[in-house]
């Protein structure tokens, strides 16, 4: 048989929603914007949850972490205040610094080892935010 799939369509049409909500430019907390984003996640979980192709909704997770990395990337808005939420979040001095003097899109930094390290996933979860995959217990 065939596997249950979701349509590429509907695909573009979440990511484009997504964006929308997660603009750098909105000027809102990232708990706020969560809260924003939680009803949509829990609807399009509760309509494509069916599918038989986890890696797509785990890939989607992870692509939406990193537009919220990349949007405080944004907020913290300087060299100082990017070295400082680093390091009050655990990342090592020497990483932190080449970090924060980076000159490197916010896109490409939300990538980086060391935002990474400092907003890892159970952050997001602690924040409230939806995983779209949930595997089915057995």
């Amino acid at each position: 048989g065939s596997e249950r799939r979701i349509a590429p369509k509907a695909l573009d049409k979440f990511k484009k929603r997504i964006r929308d909500v997660t603009r750098r430019t909105r000027g809102i907390s990232l708990t706020r914007l969560v809260e924003d984003l939680t009803p949509y996640l829990l609807g399009w979980r509760g309509y494509f949850g069916f599918c038989q192709t986890p890696r797509v909704l785990t890939n989607l997770e992870a692509w939406i972490r990193r537009r919220l990395r990349s949007y405080l990337w944004r907020q913290w808005q300087n060299g100082h205040n990017r070295f400082q939420e680093l390091r009050r979040r655990g990342v090592p001095k020497f990483p932190a610094a080449v970090a924060a003097g980076s000159p490197t899109g916010f896109w490409r930094m939300s990538g980086h080892p060391a935002v990474q390290q400092a907003l890892r996933n159970p952050y997001f979860d602690g924040l409230g935010l939806p995983r779209l995959y949930v595997p089915a217990q057995a």
